[in-house]
């Protein structure tokens, strides 16, 4: 296997307070790594170095072979093609309808006609299961919509990867299950490499391939899934319990 994004000895302090002690991880092309966590241990954090959005006090960052942890905004620009970021609240342009924002990033950084634009348009959205929408504002849509709208957008350059900050945080449970389901179904149908932050145990345990569980600054535990579920790591045992999850 080809790893695609990896941190290496990651450091990350805000004032007194010390997120990241030393992440290290990679992740394989093609594959989807949970890093699951409670509130505050810094896995927003870890995501947000992927595209430069925040720069490691110590460590380094690579995508795709490259070492991008002392780019600066230009340098990033490619880097941000190849990798595609869900938000956590979506992020979608209140004062632009479906179509101008799924259309945006397609406008900003490709010299593709507006033919070929509406055309991936209706394509992305049909794969988010959203077909039709393109003139509604977001302000009209449902939150699991704008999740849906925001995943189109994501994948609108089609990169080679997705990341996604707690992508069913603020969903009911059934649109939760329908959130997850399309990340597994994306990464079949894009062959994208994923990287899922969530604090969400039942989503966990359906998107991933293996789960990264990161407490006190570190990455306690790397395994599959089901290495995850028989775990004697106490300190995950006790994160899956806490959480209504059924280990055994």
């Amino acid at each position: 296997m080809q790893t695609f994004i990896e941190y290496r000895d990651v450091y990350k302090t805000f004032g007194d307070k010390r997120v990241l002690q030393g992440v290290s991880l990679a992740v394989e092309r093609g594959e989807t790594v949970v890093i699951l966590g409670g509130s505050g241990t810094g896995k927003s954090v870890l995501l947000k170095h992927t595209i430069g959005l925040m720069k490691p006090d110590a460590g380094h960052i690579l995508v795709d072979g490259e070492d991008i942890t002392d780019y600066d905004e230009e340098q990033l620009n490619p880097v941000r093609k190849k990798v595609g970021m869900l938000f956590q609240g979506g992020a979608l342009f209140d004062s632009m309808s479906v179509f101008e924002n799924v259309a945006y990033a397609l406008r900003e950084h490709t010299t593709l006609d507006e033919e070929e634009i509406a055309r991936r348009v209706r394509e992305k959205l049909a794969l988010v299961e959203m077909s039709g929408v393109e003139e509604i504002m977001p302000a009209d849509l449902s939150g699991g919509m704008k999740k849906r709208v925001a995943l189109a957008r994501s994948i609108a350059l089609e990169p080679a990867a997705l990341l996604y900050d707690e992508p069913t945080t603020g969903l009911d449970p059934l649109i939760g299950s329908t959130i997850n389901q399309m990340i597994r179904n994306l990464q079949r149908a894009l062959s994208v490499t994923s990287v899922v932050v969530t604090h969400d145990i039942h989503s966990a345990f359906t998107v991933a391939d293996r789960i990264a569980f990161l407490c006190d600054g570190v990455l306690c535990f790397v395994g599959s899934v089901e290495e995850a579920r028989h775990t004697s790591d106490e300190r995950l045992q006790r994160f899956l319990g806490g959480g209504g999850f059924h280990v055994a």
